[in-house]
């Protein structure tokens, strides 16, 4: 018998590993539509247009929606903006006044919303006329900087109620005939209880 040496069968050649496919794109993101700002109502549009053409300098428009909107009027020039508007437009009554406190700015904000009783077109509106008044830390009513012309001459109806944004925010409305406290005893001696500070700090 042969003793020559058998060779090895030579080892099998690994099968080559196989090529992932390649990783799908994912598609483009869509773009979001641009958002549009809706178009302000053409009638309140009108009237609010009418008063800043008038006092370009002196207002900004706040809004302008359905059978609302807002002016924001420097408070040196409110008495001729609410004159011009009781003159050239149907609002002929204030509905309400109302004050707010902004502490961070050390001013109150006086609102006027204004109404119509003499024209149906303008039956549903409400315009806001808004201003503000520096806010004193140590208030004294009607012998500091908080104050405001009283609108009672050109609108009949802010009597009481500028009496008690006056007693509440302290704001002191000159001119008017009857600056008295409404609600409060005449006597009251702490802050305006409707100042946020009130609940903290007294007098």
């Amino acid at each position: 018998m042969s003793t020559a040496e058998i060779t090895p069968p030579p080892k099998a050649t690994p099968p080559p590993k196989a090529t992932p496919p390649p990783k799908a794109t994912p598609p483009p993101k869509a773009t979001p539509p641009e958002k549009t700002e809706p178009s302000a109502p053409a009638f309140e549009k009108s009237y609010i247009d009418q008063i800043t053409n008038q006092f370009t300098d002196d207002v900004e428009v706040g809004y302008i929606k359905e059978n609302r909107t807002r002016i924001n009027v420097k408070k040196e020039k409110i008495s001729d903006v609410a004159k011009f508007i009781k003159d050239n437009t149907p609002f002929d009554h204030a509905e309400s006044v109302t004050g707010v406190d902004f502490p961070e700015d050390k001013e109150i904000g006086v609102i006027y919303h204004l109404g119509s009783y003499t024209d149906p077109t303008y039956s549903k509106q409400v315009l806001a006329l808004s201003t503000r008044v520096p806010r004193e830390e140590n208030p004294n009513p009607g012998n500091d900087s908080t104050k405001l012309p009283s609108l009672r001459d050109m609108f009949y109806s802010v009597e009481f109620h500028e009496r008690e944004v006056f007693e509440m925010l302290g704001v002191h409305f000159e001119g008017h005939p009857d600056n008295r406290r409404l609600l409060l005893p005449e006597d009251w001696a702490d802050l305006p209880p409707l100042r946020k500070d009130f609940k903290n700090k007294g007098r």
